[in-house]
């Protein structure tokens, strides 16, 4: 089976197809992480993106079913150098290419991913096409021309109900605003002692109070987060309520929801030319003096000079182009980070985080 990609400055690819016979539409990207990819494919901050490994060799250790981060894959289509057939580990309940076609993702190998990066990298990110169908480039051309990528995709991103978290006696009571959730964040909160009350796109300031809430955290999601107008006039109310003995709501937000939160505090955001994908990006904790290595997947970044304005102080910053890693407001209990803080590579770096927002809902 061929596959095809087909880039919207006329860039296009040829290699061998896997995974499922179909085309689709995204914005292409690249992750640099070695490992990873079922974590990956499942968190929904990648709908609507077609991934780039930079990682020559994908798939040798499979699928197992317990690395999922939603339940279904959220990526439009997957492009690798070596796609591995045979898999070696002994959790592996299918391969790769056997779990895309289950999940009806076309996926690409046998291209020249360093050749496919180095553009992404120097152009940005761009529309594409990907295809294990019999399509010609003429016909990639007009589909290419002819499809939109939307901004709005956290909108149906929120996939997590509340019964699906065990309810814990005693514990915070956690209303979780849902762009698009990665498990594991989720079951970090509940390592911290937090009962989830997750509410999908599309809650009111109004419904969040009605659950009584110690705490609001706003999670990660896909898309453009200025496309979320309902969400960020939510947060807005959310922001000035308090909590049942009449203190301020503490508030904490990762990914989607650090951008979220900056917008409704009046702040601004604008689109990297190609985004923060990967599993080694360093990060400078401005405060305590110290740089931890993070995992990030995001194409947006909060412009630190309109937060300042608002009353808020920048905490953490990127190591390799100084982007907002990480803010904290002056006088309410309300903090964010861009990267994913359950993800990193050395857990203890950041979990520090989970227990500032539990030691908030304490006071």
């Amino acid at each position: 089976m061929i596959g095809k990609l087909f880039l919207e400055d006329g860039s296009f690819y040829e290699g061998q197809g896997f995974g499922a016979v179909g085309t689709s539409v995204g914005e292409l990207v690249f992750n640099t992480s070695m490992t990873g990819y079922e974590k990956m494919l499942t968190d929904p901050c990648y709908s609507g993106q077609v991934v780039t490994m930079t990682y020559p060799l994908v798939g040798n250790y499979g699928i197992n079913g317990e690395e999922s981060q939603s339940n279904k894959i959220y990526a439009r289509g997957l492009v690798v150098r070596e796609c591995c057939q045979e898999p070696s580990n002994y959790l592996c309940e299918k391969t790769l290419d056997q779990w895309l076609k289950e999940m009806g993702v076309p996926g690409i190998s046998g291209v020249d991913t360093r050749k496919i990066t180095k553009k992404i990298r120097n152009q940005g990110t761009m529309k594409c096409v990907i295809t294990t169908e019999n399509k010609s480039v003429t016909e990639l051309k007009k589909i290419c021309e002819e499809t939109p990528i939307r901004g709005d995709l956290m909108k149906e991103a929120s996939w997590a109900k509340g019964e699906d978290f065990a309810k814990k006696e005693g514990a915070f009571n956690v209303a979780v605003l849902d762009f698009g959730a990665k498990r594991s964040i989720l079951e970090s909160l509940e390592a911290f002692g937090c009962n989830l009350n997750i509410f999908p796109y599309g809650f009111t300031a109004e419904e969040v109070l009605t659950s009584n809430p110690d705490g609001v955290f706003l999670t990660n999601g896909p898309g453009d987060p200025q496309e979320a107008e309902e969400a960020i006039e939510a947060v807005k109310k959310l922001l000035q309520a308090k909590k049942a003995d009449g203190k301020p709501l503490p508030m904490f937000g990762v990914c989607m929801g650090h951008q979220i939160l900056a917008l409704a505090l009046g702040g601004e955001v604008y689109k990297l030319k190609y985004g923060h994908r990967g599993g080694n990006l360093g990060v400078y904790n401005l405060g305590m003096d110290k740089s931890v290595i993070t995992s990030q997947n995001h194409g947006f970044a909060v412009k630190a000079e309109s937060m300042l304005l608002k009353n808020m102080d920048i905490t953490e910053v990127n190591l390799n182009d100084k982007t907002v890693e990480g803010m904290c407001h002056r006088e309410k209990p309300v903090f964010s980070v861009q990267y994913q803080p359950e993800a990193t590579p050395e857990y203890g770096d950041s979990k520090y985080l989970f227990e500032k927002f539990v030691d908030l809902m304490k006071m």
